[in-house]
């Protein structure tokens, strides 16, 4: 892979973790997710906010396992 592929590529990705970041905050109301993890996410009373917010979790579980893979 070319450097300035390698480079778009990590740029996509801390994109794609910033929108997911961004998007949980909005759905759980805070931050408290990134700490406590998923079960602040089981805990919302509403389905289709449970749904996005269990979307954009595994978004960013996605974009740091391929963060790590590619150091």
């Amino acid at each position: 892979m070319a450097i300035a592929q390698f480079k778009n590529l990590q740029r996509r990705l801390t994109n794609l973790e910033q929108e997911a970041t961004t998007e949980l905050d909005r759905v759980c109301g805070n931050s408290l997710w990134a700490s406590v993890g998923p079960d602040v996410i089981d805990a919302l009373e509403n389905p289709a906010d449970r749904a996005r917010a269990n979307y954009y979790y595994g978004q960013l579980q996605t974009v740091r396992e391929l963060q790590d893979a590619l150091g």
